[in-house]
């Protein structure tokens, strides 16, 4: 009996789950839902945010860009630079990694130095109470 399985490509199983995809928003669209953000009172406008299903910083994007075209230019959102190569992310782990440790190895040389002051603020405290006499050896027999 043959077993069913799913169709290969050379060694790899194919993905079957299409990627996803990147909402668009037509400038009609926009528009609507920018003027009806901007005049919504203060409590509401996080209701047309949950109906419409976007967050306040695409709002925010739109009303920059649009205000960007007002004035004659062009708005360009600035992104975060991500690396992608695998050498800088290892390295990323790596240096993480030892920043973890030189903090645990600072806390502890702190905790140590601690110790070491009241130790000596002990120790000069015994040594201010009895200056002139001399230690005490114990019982003699």
């Amino acid at each position: 009996m043959e077993e069913l399985r799913p169709p290969t490509t050379g060694d790899s199983v194919t993905n079957p789950a299409t990627r996803p995809v990147r909402r668009t928003y037509p400038a009609e669209y926009r528009a609507r839902v920018l003027a009806e953000y901007e005049a919504a009172p203060h409590g509401q406008k996080s209701a047309v945010l949950r109906r419409e299903g976007i967050y306040q910083t695409l709002v925010a994007e739109w009303a920059k860009a649009r205000d960007a075209e007002a004035a004659g230019t062009t708005y360009k959102r600035e992104h975060k630079s991500r690396s992608k190569d695998p050498a800088t992310a290892a390295r990323a782990v790596k240096l993480e990694a030892e920043n973890q440790r030189l903090t645990r190895q600072l806390a502890q040389t702190q905790a140590a130095l601690d110790v070491m002051g009241k130790v000596h603020g002990l120790l000069e405290l015994l040594s201010e109470r009895s200056p002139q006499s001399p230690p005490e050896t114990g019982p003699s027999r």
